[in-house]
């Protein structure tokens, strides 16, 4: 049984990096229900055969945190780490590099798609852990024993899931399969930028004019900057069903719109002028905004999605690693290839898709 031991100094996680292993496990514990940002609470880490639950609520200890995520030598082992990955940017300024996320390790050699941790420690190495602990308070010190010994477990299996991911993997040939996805993925979280074009998660949108779908655009960068800048959830500033009821009918003037407000349940009545200011004037680039598309063709994404499951068959892959409906979607509406598509899972169903996309006129 490993010891687990508390750090709450600085200078004691340090000191462990200057003998650190080549690789770690990693993991994190926040709270975001109710703020746009997430806050580290706690961050454990399995090193040499110890547990370190490391106190992200000490002053100076982010700093700490971040010389590990940055140490090039250590490879950083978590599993389904995207949340963790948008913590430790928001918390620590960097995000762990290079890494090894067992989540994705275990879909593409083909344990199982999306499996959670629980799942795959039981199926890798027999042991049942607790869930008892996932809703805690992990702002409050002290931990409970519990909280302790969930947060330990966390880590404490990471090492076994890498070693047996790792060997199919090799078995299999993929380890160049699962670099490139670390890669885009820590890519990915690395720049915080917001959607550029925000409007086109609404499928919804479709049923809007051009003037409506620029509204919607409008409204929806708004509320982002609005959300980021009061530390609050993006639904708390304006929710999507308002956001298109304005861009669909917007108002006549101001105070319309104050009155709209303060008959809906839950609007940013407070807001009412930053809103009429925003829903009322024309963003720099609102004239590049590609249109939300119509529904795509059933039948066409239905022989896309046939497509992808003979080949994932032909892999031995789960269902969904090598593409989403929404992806394929997107394939068949632009015709070029979406980024999660890119690298080995192009190279391996362009072969496949591309006469069906020539079919449709979306082959590019």
């Amino acid at each position: 049984m490993s010891e687990v031991l508390w750090i709450d100094q600085p200078a004691k996680l340090l000191r462990r990096l200057q003998s650190a292993p080549s690789r770690i496990g990693l993991d994190t514990e926040f709270i975001r229900e109710r703020t746009f940002w997430p806050r580290l609470a706690l961050v454990q880490m399995a090193v040499d055969g110890d547990v370190l639950l490391v106190d992200a609520l000490v002053p100076g200890m982010a700093e700490a945190i971040a010389a590990w995520l940055d140490a090039p030598h250590v490879l950083k082992v978590m599993h389904s780490a995207s949340e963790d990955l948008v913590t430790f940017r928001c918390a620590c300024g960097t995000v762990p590099r290079p890494m090894y996320d067992t989540q994705v390790a275990a879909a593409l050699a083909g344990f199982g798609a999306g499996m959670g941790y629980q799942r795959l420690v039981a199926q890798v190495t027999g042991t049942t852990l607790a869930k008892g602990e996932t809703r805690s308070d992990w702002m409050r010190r002290p931990l409970s024993p519990a909280q302790l010994e969930y947060a330990a477990d966390d880590v404490r299996h990471l090492d076994a899931l890498y070693q047996a991911t790792l060997a199919r993997l090799r078995e299999l040939g993929r380890e160049a399969w699962l670099e490139e996805d670390m890669a885009r993925t820590a890519e990915q979280a690395a720049h915080d930028e917001p959607e550029r074009w925000p409007h086109l998660g609404l499928r919804a949108a479709q049923f809007l004019d051009t003037a409506g779908q620029r509204r919607l655009l409008r409204l929806l960068r708004w509320r982002e900057q609005q959300a980021r800048a009061q530390d609050h959830p993006r639904s708390w500033i304006l929710d999507n069903d308002l956001a298109l009821d304005l861009a669909r009918d917007p108002p006549a003037d101001g105070t319309a719109l104050q009155a709209r407000l303060e008959a809906t349940p839950k609007a940013p009545r407070k807001l009412g002028k930053s809103l009429w200011q925003a829903l009322t004037t024309a963003v720099a680039d609102e004239e590049q905004m590609p249109a939300v598309a119509a529904e795509p063709d059933r039948n066409a994404v239905r022989r896309l999605q046939d497509a992808v499951a003979r080949r994932s068959a032909d892999l031995g892959l789960p269902d969904g690693v090598l593409a989403s409906r929404k992806q394929l979607e997107a394939l068949l509406e632009s015709g070029s290839w979406p980024q999660p598509l890119q690298g080995w899972r192009r190279r391996e169903l362009e072969p496949v898709l591309q006469p069906l996309l020539a079919r449709t006129g979306a082959a590019g």
